[in-house]
């Protein structure tokens, strides 16, 4: 039980709780009711008498009461019974009547706050973290308030005093001691307290069938014997699953990237009032999540934790079948991209040189109500260093899913392949949570070049059309082709910006087959009051020119909403019939099943639910953009690329250069010169103007690349090409 100690405190620090399964596997069996007909166990499975001794210190003190849980905007806090056992915290709807608070257990409970009068809990509840997964900590703004971090959810949590935040939190470290790293090092064995095993049953029966009791007994010693052999097994499997995670542990201390590691957060202690020191662990920034605190992390009330060693064993043969094929093909992705060269990326943008100052937004665009927003002129306040082209390549964050798709579609599975497609449009979504700021408007005859040998991926933008806006773009990767035009309709209403993507994105892979979908409607909510969000609904069609096509709901936010950013659909053939199935969250994770999603709220209450595709993890230093690692990226200048680019590139653009150093009076002067020369790109447009890299389709209306591009910078000749961002001369 000893922690880490160290002099560094203050408030508003994290605890660690460590990441690994290991007591998953065994779960069914310990939690296992027994067989009904059950005398007293023929053979006890014991425990390593240490083990249990030391199990039992953590865990024989259960504890329990009343905190307010934050559930949405529209309905607040709400007081949940909450209960502490075994290193898992659940909590339950409180409804009034008679009696005691909490059910009669077996052990030790201990109460933290005062009962609420009267008031009992439900039987069955409504949520449960395990802390092996999770982490917590306190609120730096409020001495009641602290939050608790999990794979797929995060609980925000107000207790009644602040002396009960204190008890709450030292209660969270005593309870997941038990399940510290250090069982990793082998230093905790094989426990199983509660698994038996009774031969009365089968010795009932053959007694019916007259067999003479020395046959029973043989048959007796062979079942036990078959069981006992089956625990050794267990236990063999467990070690490796220790191993297995203590060696993960191990290259995660080392920290490749130079980015915090969870051997530097160990020596980075926590110390306050009656706490000591422990270590200490933070998902997020600390000043940056007390911006938003209490606000965008919705908490939800029936979703059970899902535990990946779980669906290992809930799956059917057929799921585990398809996971490890989706082994091979990541695996074969994953290597040609080791053997590729790396190109060194910043991992944070330039550190601001003014300081920012804040501007309403609704005495900017009061007078703009009906109008199409991309006629509207902000300040550059608004703006995020991006431009609309490179936030095209932005959707391709998640690239690896088309040459994962590719890869099926060698190996002659078509169902995964379109799945891998589905993952990859709802993936492109997965940036926009809580980007506060709108991109750069492109100039006409702007371009965006984007190669990442890393991820085998060649992307080229270009801004075709001024009225219209329309941005074309052409991608290459490994076995595929991505293209597509956008033609953004936006209307803004007074508290909501609602955009309408218009255009078609395709996807060509080398052995011919086509897939083609539209995006969905986004909407930006609270311009004026409330906290900035965005949602995306409607129906996404993917259909493809083969054997598969598919159909993505995504679900119009409510008030009320207790499951945002809900996705759902499915796969069908040419015959109408559904081939598979597809639930998750457009800013979480995706997976498929072959049971129908439309009854279920999330992958959760799916048995056998395999991962399609998860989101990464948020940017260490994501800034007041709040951007990803990939988008932070974007508009960097790597060494020698300057002298490849041509005068059109977002690079060079002198507003948005300014904006991303922090120099916001020289951003906007620029961005002010910029856009009254780009009034002048109508009359450009009108004497005839087309674009350099693109042409029309004569059948359809939409941009195809036309080649040259990439020949052309290879030569370095950009004879031409305008200087788009240079002073107007007009002629």
């Amino acid at each position: 039980m000893t922690q880490s100690m160290s002099g560094r405190g203050g408030s508003g620090r994290g605890y660690g709780l460590h990441h690994h399964h290991h007591h998953s596997a065994l779960c069914c069996l310990s939690a296992a009711p027994p067989l009904p007909g059950d005398a007293t166990p023929t053979l006890p499975l014991a425990p390593d008498p240490a083990a249990a001794a030391a199990a039992a210190s953590g865990a024989a003190v259960a504890v329990e009461g009343v905190l307010h849980k934050w559930t949405n905007y529209g309905r607040g806090w709400r007081e949940r019974w909450f209960s502490l056992r075994d290193g898992v915290l659940s909590y339950s709807k409180i409804r009034a009547g008679a009696g005691a608070g909490a059910a009669e257990e077996d052990g030790e409970v201990r109460l933290i706050g005062s009962r609420v009068g009267g008031a009992r809990h439900t039987e069955k509840p409504t949520g449960v973290v395990s802390l092996k997964v999770s982490a917590f900590r306190e609120s730096k703004s409020d001495d009641r308030r602290f939050y608790i971090f999990s794979p797929t959810k995060t609980l925000h949590l107000k207790t009644h005093s602040k002396d009960d935040r204190v008890a709450w939190i030292e209660a969270l470290i005593l309870a997941r001691s038990v399940y510290s790293l250090r069982s990793l090092s082998g230093r905790v064995t094989f426990v199983q307290c509660d698994v038996s095993i009774s031969t009365a049953r089968l010795r009932d029966r053959m007694h019916q069938e007259g067999l003479n009791e020395n046959l029973i007994q043989d048959c007796e010693q062979i079942v036990l014997s078959e069981f006992s052999s089956y625990r050794k097994q267990l236990k063999r499997r467990y070690e490796d699953y220790l191993s297995l995670f203590g060696s993960c542990r191990h290259n995660f201390e080392e920290g490749k990237d130079g980015s915090i590691t969870q051997g530097e957060l160990t020596r980075n202690d926590f110390s306050s009032s009656r706490h000591g020191n422990f270590s200490e662990y933070s998902t997020t920034e600390s000043d940056e999540f007390e911006k938003n605190d209490g606000g965008e992390l919705i908490c939800e009330e029936e979703t059970p934790f899902f535990d990946s060693v779980d669906y290992f064993i809930e799956s059917d043969n057929r799921s585990s079948t398809m996971l490890s094929d989706q082994e091979v093909v990541d695996t074969q992705t994953q290597d040609s991209s080791d053997r590729l060269p790396q190109i060194r990326r910043r991992t944070r943008l330039p550190e601001p040189t003014e300081k920012e100052k804040g501007i309403s937004l609704w005495s900017i665009i009061k007078d703009s109500v009906g109008k199409d927003l991309t006629r509207v002129c902000l300040p550059v306040y608004f703006n995020e260093p991006l431009s609309s082209l490179q936030k095209c390549f932005e959707d391709l964050e998640y690239s690896y899913l088309l040459d994962q798709a590719y890869q099926y579609g060698k190996m002659g599975n078509s169902l995964m392949r379109i799945l891998k497609v589905a993952a990859f449009a709802i993936s492109g979504y997965a940036s926009s949570v809580a980007r506060p700021c709108k991109p750069f408007n492109p100039l006409l005859g702007e371009t965006y070049e984007a190669d990442y040998p890393d991820r085998g991926v060649r992307f080229f933008a270009e801004k075709v059309s001024h009225h219209p806006m329309l941005i074309a773009c052409h991608c290459e990767g490994k076995g595929w082709k991505f293209w597509g035009d956008s033609n953004l309709k936006s209307k803004f209403w007074g508290q909501s910006i609602q955009v309408e993507p218009v255009g078609i994105l395709t996807v060509e892979f080398d052995d011919g087959e086509i897939f083609q979908w539209n995006k969905v409607t986004t909407t930006i909510h609270n311009l004026i009051l409330g906290k900035l969000y965005c949602s995306h609904h409607g129906t996404m069609h993917i259909k493809g020119n083969r054997q598969y096509s598919c159909k993505l709901k995504f679900k119009e936010p409510s008030l009320l909403d207790r499951n945002p950013h809900l996705v759902q659909g499915f796969v069908e053939d040419n015959d109408g019939s559904k081939a598979s199935f597809l639930i998750g969250k457009w800013d979480e994770s995706m997976y498929y099943s072959n049971s129908d999603t439309f009854k279920v709220r999330s992958a959760d209450q799916l048995k056998g639910a395999s991962l399609l595709w998860e989101k990464n993890k948020p940017a260490p230093n994501p800034t007041r953009y709040n951007l990803s690692s990939f988008a932070i990226t974007l508009n960097e200048l790597t060494p020698g690329l300057q002298e490849k680019l041509p005068p059109t590139d977002s690079r060079l653009r002198p507003d948005q250069h300014h904006l991303e150093n922090g120099e916001y009076e020289k951003a906007n002067a620029e961005k002010l010169r910029l856009e009254r020369r780009q009034r002048m790109s109508t009359k450009l447009q009108d004497n005839g103007w087309k674009p350099r890299w693109f042409e029309q389709d004569t059948d359809d209306g939409t941009y195809r690349y036309k080649g040259g591009y990439w020949e052309t910078r290879e030569k370095g000749h950009w004879d031409g090409c305008l200087d788009i961002f240079g002073e107007f001369v007009e002629t």
